[in-house]
């Protein structure tokens, strides 16, 4: 039986970039808040350290617990995404984050803390591959990777406004405070995500709704076949050497800059706004140049970790805050660009209906590392310096370019690894099947 196609109307372009517009939008203000979330226990470490009597190897613990339960979701994440479509998954973890969130704000001691970011990682843990989903199914496969870039600058965004609005907040009403703003804005997000959210693009191949919001109901792939295709476990391990770096970061930069050079809460989360604003442009950048390239993530992640250990070095051993800021903007931005690269292929190349799973394995390597590096650069910087500890994120620059020149360059490569289909047509006009 013939695909059916779609009448040509002057309303369709506009429509579809409204479709686009929205949903980046949407995506944009939930990922925000998502990682507002995550990145508030960073800012008031020390304080909690202070309260409970936590050294810092506890203290990297306390992250480790979301991402631990994080990486351990996105795969399910995936599943429930791809059987109930992106929407309702990520309207789901909208509420359930928001909820754990609040009540981290009254935990009072260091094994509910630990419970709580458990289970706030869980809740997280199923958004991205959600997420994922919800925008590949209302865009076209040649505008993903800007349209995900914008999405995912999110990020970086938050990672510098989060500093700068809780750094005071903290300083002036506690650390408890941080935690329950950031669950009012969860709220906000769900709302807006279940008014607003557009519907689908139509799709022309039945395969392409399975698991969608429209509900079809074809055949989805096994997840035993998705998990033992091994080319995706290497854009994981990528993912996994970008992580280490961003979160070994963004766990310890805050505690770096108050212990060993006295600078306050509020100043610190001033200075962290710097290097997480050319972060936020180095993700867009890195969508546009994926984009652009189509695919071939080595030629930008290659270049982009080079510089990146470098300036790693530099600034573990810089010897003034100007320094380390300096060279931490430096290593942040290079990094970075290589966010959405690694992005580009898998989302080109698997189908739409293994998305929500084939997306929710790179995401676990990431996760992975944030589990990782925290506790590890704690013990590093209790027993060494935060000399070493910093030292120790030049292996994730290592890992994620190695990984770079090990993994296929294009959607086809990829297809042909992962023995996926070969073609995935996403909307047939009028025009398209004259």
């Amino acid at each position: 039986m013939p695909a059916p196609t779609l009448p040509a109307s002057p309303a369709a372009p506009s429509a579809h970039r409204r479709t686009v517009r929205v949903t980046v939008v949407l995506l944009f203000a939930a990922w925000l808040v998502d990682y507002a979330d995550r990145l508030v226990i960073n800012l008031v470490l020390p304080s909690l350290g202070a309260e409970f009597d936590l050294d810092r190897t506890q203290q990297g613990l306390v992250v480790s617990a979301f991402f631990l339960a994080y990486a351990l979701c996105q795969i399910p994440g995936g599943l429930l995404a791809d059987r109930f479509g992106g929407r309702r998954v990520t309207l789901w973890a909208l509420l359930t984050w928001s909820v754990f969130t609040a009540l981290t704000g009254l935990a009072w001691s260091f094994a509910v803390l630990l419970a709580l970011r458990f289970a706030f990682g869980a809740a997280e843990g199923i958004f991205p591959p959600a997420a994922m989903k919800v925008l590949v199914e209302r865009t076209r496969p040649e505008e993903r990777m800007s349209a995900n870039g914008t999405v995912m600058s999110s990020n970086a965004l938050a990672a510098v406004i989060t500093p700068l609005a809780v750094a005071p907040l903290v300083a002036v009403f506690g650390w408890r405070s941080a935690f329950w703003s950031t669950a009012a804005l969860g709220i906000l997000a769900l709302v807006a995500v279940r008014l607003w959210l557009p519907a689908p693009l139509p799709r022309t191949d039945s395969a392409e709704d399975a698991g969608g919001d429209a509900g079809g109901e074809t055949a989805r792939p096994a997840l035993r076949a998705i998990l033992r295709k091994g080319v995706l476990w290497r854009f994981a391990l990528m993912m996994f050497g970008y992580n280490t770096i961003v979160w070994g970061l963004n766990t310890w930069v805050p505690s770096y800059l108050s212990e060993e050079h006295g600078v306050s809460l509020t100043s610190a989360g001033a200075l962290i706004a710097v290097p997480a604003l050319g972060a936020a442009l180095a993700t867009v950048l890195g969508g546009r140049l994926a984009d652009r390239l189509g695919g071939h993530h080595r030629r930008i992640i290659v270049p982009g970790m080079t510089v990146a250990a470098v300036a790693l070095l530099l600034m573990a051993n810089a010897p003034s805050v100007l320094g380390f800021v300096v060279f931490g903007t430096v290593a942040v931005f290079a990094a970075s660009l290589a966010y959405m690269p690694i992005f580009a292929v898998p989302l080109a190349g698997l189908s739409p209906a293994s998305v929500g799973v084939g997306s929710a394995v790179v995401i676990f390597g990431g996760q992975i590392a944030g589990m990782i590096a925290p506790p590890v650069m704690g013990a590093l910087a209790d027993a060494f310096s935060f000399q070493v500890a910093f030292g120790f994120l030049v292996l994730g620059a290592l890992i994620a370019a190695v990984m770079a020149c090990l993994t296929p360059q294009d959607a086809a490569a990829f297809r042909a690894a992962a023995d996926e289909p070969p073609s995935y047509p996403t909307l047939r006009t009028a025009k398209d099947s004259a």
